[in-house]
């Protein structure tokens, strides 16, 4: 269950993120909110890294439990 409700807050905060950048893209902010929303973006930013790297974490610890240690290339399809 855990692990569902960090995925939530993931999508959450990288929705939320995506947000700030088209508000701050518009340029229609003041300087004081714009400097508000980019402080705001590093903050997300700083969370779903954190949120990735733990992850990427969790999964080498399943690799590497399962007795099958070896690295492998991900082709995320998405990625241009």
């Amino acid at each position: 269950m855990a692990a569902k409700k960090q995925a939530v807050d993931f999508e959450k905060s990288l929705g939320e993120l995506e947000t700030l950048v088209n508000e701050l893209e518009k340029g229609d902010m003041s300087l004081e909110d714009s400097l508000k929303a980019f402080e705001a973006g590093v903050k997300l930013t700083r969370d779903c890294q954190s949120r990735l790297t733990e992850a990427e974490q969790r999964v080498h610890t399943l690799i590497e439990s399962q007795g099958e240690m070896s690295l492998q290339t991900f082709n995320n399809p998405d990625a241009g």
